[in-house]
């Protein structure tokens, strides 16, 4: 699944006309950067979401011929409804006996997406995240064996999920036995959440953040931390719009 339902606002004004999906990147839109990545691994039945602009992306995917894949379009024309929202909307396609890839439309990686993919059905987790060292204030907490725990803000002190018992020491968090690490838009998801998912406290527009959170003691969650090294930008924002101009050139 590709979310590509997002207003992009950290793009304007790109995107005033033309969603987020379809800002130029070296001459082609972010989504065919994606898709591409996503099929070159192997992936051939493809869902995306839509709610910004919604029809330019179905023309676009239409003019190319869904780039000879199989790609169903999820539409939230009338309520965007954020990552688990989405997803939940989605389930109709993604439901069954696979797990699948989810990966946002303003991440540019050349991230080999089939390790990541068979990582997590060795893994047996219900849900394996990319995550790295990246500098950022925001954190996933994982434990030594790299099961998500919780979740801490730096630049408000908040950690989350109510009663986790975390108190961080910045030289070195593994000395408490947790890893902060950042969470990089990319996810494998085996189909047992949605048994949970199909929670009423779960409809409408809701992040994926909090479900991960409320359900990480339910649910094996665990952190992929690839073993080879690879490039990674969010490009959701302008200024690492440019840098990922400067990366292709």
């Amino acid at each position: 699944m590709i979310f590509a339902a997002g207003l992009g606002t950290r793009l304007r004004p790109l995107t005033d006309n033309m969603p987020k999906a379809l800002v130029q990147l070296h001459g082609e839109p972010m989504l065919k950067h994606v898709i591409t990545h996503i099929a070159e691994a192997g992936f051939d039945d493809i869902t995306i979401n839509v709610h910004h602009f919604a029809p330019l992306i179905v023309d676009y995917l239409k003019r190319n011929k869904n780039f000879g894949l199989n790609i169903h379009i999820s539409d939230e024309s009338d309520l965007l409804l954020d990552t688990a929202g989405g997803i939940r909307k989605a389930r109709p396609f993604l439901d069954g006996e696979e797990p699948f890839l989810v990966h946002n439309s303003d991440i540019l990686t050349d991230l080999d997406l089939r390790q990541f993919y068979n990582a997590h059905l060795e893994s047996r987790a219900d849900v394996s995240l990319l995550a790295t060292k990246r500098k950022t204030s925001r954190y996933f907490v994982f434990d030594n064996q790299y099961y998500l725990k919780g979740w801490i803000n730096h630049q408000t002190g908040e950690v989350k999920p109510k009663g986790f018992a975390y108190h961080p020491q910045p030289a070195d968090t593994s000395k408490e036995g947790y890893h902060e690490l950042a969470f990089g838009g990319i996810h494998v998801i085996s189909p047992t959440i949605f048994n949970y998912l199909a929670d009423k406290k779960w409809e409408g527009k809701v992040s994926i953040v909090p479900f991960y959170l409320d359900t990480c003691n339910k649910l094996k969650i665990k952190a992929y931390r690839p073993a080879s090294d690879f490039r990674w930008f969010d490009i959701g924002k302008l200024d690492a719009l440019q840098q990922a101009e400067v990366f292709f050139k």
